[in-house]
């Protein structure tokens, strides 16, 4: 039986995956609870985070943020989808869109009549029927137009690029108003419980002792109660995902504004490129047994598009996750409860859920343990899925003479993965969860875009001929390049709405 309310919240850490937390907690359950956040000047945070999925826009309105607002206060810019350059081979480039492809039909998806022309030879790729890729490639933007139904541009999809520390700031503020109490300060001792090993209260430096009836560790990397003090452990996952270094760099902005991520394959891992407003975020994801720090570093610097504004930082991780996200009345958000490279840019994605599932199961005093138990269900599920996804772009790789990615072509592989893999090369099938986060959209661009090809396609696309099939598909690419040349290029759609103030 439930004790009684939850009536002091105290969140351990800031930086994005702590002032979500407080922002969404204090905008949702400011009635009687108090919630209060501790974290040091003295400790920096990662601030690599920087681009985003769709989801987040749904996390922004449940918080009540003016979209145009958040980007201006942010140096944000929009985000269409991700390029994957050098992922296949040498000289590839393919784009993993946001939304929808083309229009599913009543007893096939529209990529299955796609797929039986393509294999014929008959069409070009599957980037064509999407606008958010077609937009893409042309650095062209548009939020979705909802008064233009059956128009692909009514099926624009999009996120964001921003500046994380801006961001964190700006959601402070917001929490700030809504009753959230900052306290700055480095801990320094955990007290636990004598007779079930809770946390009882948190010692800060200067001696002053914070207690709680609910923890939440957005720590980071150290996990400072969710291993710190509880010891709950880590599943390391590098045997699939094998990068365990990272160097982050700012450099000056160029033109044009793209409105996409882009990831670039080097030897031993991949390079990121962010462009916010003010700056283009960098960064280099490497795995040090294939590759020397110096290297990496190099390799950095010498593919920038301007001049770098800070000094390379340099961080180290284990991709994987705590055994257990909730563990007695500590819940870790964020890079405490588990770390995976922002290949594909889920690490916001990871805090949102997880503030979500912990709203959804939030606690009685007393802890019930079928609640924390299904909290933790739902979360392994959902790191396991986003880790299957992320590893097929390491699996699906035709680099070969290469060390780390010969190492990943031959790796073992989840058998939820290949699964997947064998369903999609014998006839094109894609099935998911229910809740799972990446769509079927998503799993086909990665698929294909990295060689994988279906062998067959779906039965029913047989009948419809071939001929009303090849009309079908060149109305929808018709249609969709024509809505793309109409729409203003991202710089002007920033312009025009968003335009962030000179820093």
């Amino acid at each position: 039986m439930g004790l009684g309310l939850v009536k002091n919240v105290v969140i351990v850490g800031g930086g994005t995956a702590g002032w979500m937390t407080a922002a969404a907690l204090s905008t949702l359950i400011s009635n009687g609870c108090k919630i209060r956040l501790v974290e040091s000047d003295e400790i920096s945070t990662i601030g690599v985070g920087e681009a985003t999925i769709p989801v987040i826009r749904g996390y922004n309105q449940l918080i009540g943020v003016d979209e145009n607002e958040f980007l201006r206060q942010t140096q944000g810019t929009f985000k269409l989808g991700i390029e994957f350059v050098n992922w296949g081979k040498q000289g590839d480039s393919y784009i993993h869109g946001f939304g929808v492809i083309g229009r599913d039909q009543l007893l096939a998806k529209f990529y299955q009549y796609w797929l039986k022309l393509y294999q014929d030879g008959q069409v070009p790729d599957i980037e064509h029927y999407s606008i958010n890729t077609v937009a893409a490639r042309k650095n062209k933007f548009l939020r979705a137009v909802s008064d233009s139904t059956g128009s692909p541009l009514s099926d624009i999809s999009h996120a964001f690029h921003f500046d994380a520390a801006l961001y964190a700031k700006y959601l402070r503020g917001l929490s700030e108003k809504r009753g959230v109490r900052r306290t700055e300060g480095r801990i320094t001792e955990t007290v636990l419980r004598a007779d079930d090993g809770h946390v009882q209260a948190i010692v800060l430096e200067n001696g002053e002792r914070i207690e709680g009836d609910l923890f939440i560790d957005c720590s980071g990397f150290r996990g400072l109660l969710i291993e710190g003090a509880l010891n709950t452990g880590y599943e390391d996952w590098s045997h699939w995902l094998p990068c365990d270094r990272a160097i982050a760099v700012p450099c000056e902005s160029v033109s044009p504004l793209l409105p996409y991520t882009r990831s670039t394959a080097h030897d031993a891992g991949w390079q990121w490129r962010i462009p916010l407003q003010h700056r283009i975020g960098n960064g280099h994801v490497y795995c040090s047994k294939f590759m020397e720090a110096e290297q990496a570093e190099s390799i950095l610097m010498n593919n920038l598009d301007g001049k770098p504004l800070a000094q390379p930082r340099h961080l180290r991780f284990t991709t994987g996750k705590r055994k257990r996200a909730w563990n007695k009345n500590v819940v870790a958000i964020g890079l405490a409860g588990g770390f995976m490279e922002p290949l594909e840019s889920t690490s916001i994605h990871l805090v949102q859920t997880g503030i979500t599932r912990l709203l959804t199961m939030f606690p009685h005093k007393g802890y019930d343990q079928p609640d924390i138990d299904a909290f933790n269900q739902a979360t392994d599920e959902e790191y396991a899925a986003i880790r299957d996804f992320l590893i097929l772009h390491y699996k699906l790789n035709a680099r070969e003479g290469k060390p780390f990615w010969d190492y990943c072509r031959n790796m073992e592989i989840p058998a939820t993965l290949q699964r997947r893999m064998d369903l999609y090369r014998s006839n094109g099938r894609i099935i998911r969860g229910s809740d799972e986060l990446f769509t079927e959209t998503s799993w086909l661009q990665v698929m294909h875009g990295q060689g994988l090809r279906a062998k067959g396609y779906h039965p029913l696309v047989d009948q419809r001929s071939a001929e009303d099939i090849a009309a079908f598909l060149g109305n929808v690419k018709e249609v969709v390049l024509r809505c793309a040349e109409h729409m203003p290029t991202h710089e002007e759609y920033i312009a025009s709405c968003c335009a962030a103030p000179p820093l």
